[in-house]
């Protein structure tokens, strides 16, 4: 906290700016669903980590552990930059829009290649074809940069559905291995 204190003294107009609150909409509805893909997207970490944190005491040495775990610390990177919107601040600093989003890429590839074999067991056609639709996002964003056309609505519908889907995904495999250790649990004690 204290270097973004010392950054912002030094580079912004004021420290006062480090607390203006996010801007009110302009009317009731504005911002709705860009809030609602917010909140979506503050599903996948809390519940990785709440299911990591308890099959962790209930069976360390789980081999889908590491996998939630993993699943935790990459949806919250991904509900980090949603919030704080890094792809955007990074234009600051001369950092194109889709330089950023080829590393994000790359962090995608690693975190599936890392945890394939656990994504077999999974209903992973959900999380494949919500990263279709944000990619689908991403590129009406790109090509209505380029071709001077501009609706929020034709990104943010694909973005949403990517966000119902992300958090369906996560909660969905967060329940199955909940399930699978308390059925291993209880099968154990008989």
């Amino acid at each position: 906290m204290l270097l973004i204190i010392l950054y912002a003294k030094h580079f912004e107009p004021s420290i006062d700016g480090l607390f203006i609150p996010p801007a009110t909409p302009p009317y009731p509805t504005g911002g709705l669903l860009t809030h609602t893909f917010q909140i979506l997207c503050s599903i996948p970490p809390v519940v990785c980590g709440f299911t990591f944190t308890l099959l962790r005491r209930i069976e360390p040495k789980n081999k889908s552990n590491f996998f939630l775990l993993g699943s935790a610390i990459f949806t919250g990177g991904f509900l980090l930059n949603e919030i704080y919107r890094i792809h955007i601040i990074l234009l600051y600093f001369n950092v194109s829009k889709m330089s950023t989003i080829q590393v994000y890429g790359v962090i995608l590839l690693a975190y599936v290649l890392m945890f394939w074999n656990n994504f077999k067991a999974t209903p992973y056609g959900m999380i494949i074809f919500g990263v279709f639709l944000l990619f689908l996002a991403v590129l009406i964003d790109s090509i209505s940069a380029r071709l001077s056309f501009h609706s929020l609505l034709t990104e943010g519908i694909p973005k949403l559905f990517f966000g119902i889907n992300y958090a369906l995904y996560f909660w969905l495999v967060c329940y199955q291995q909940i399930v699978i250790i308390f059925q291993n649990n209880s099968q154990k004690v008989r």
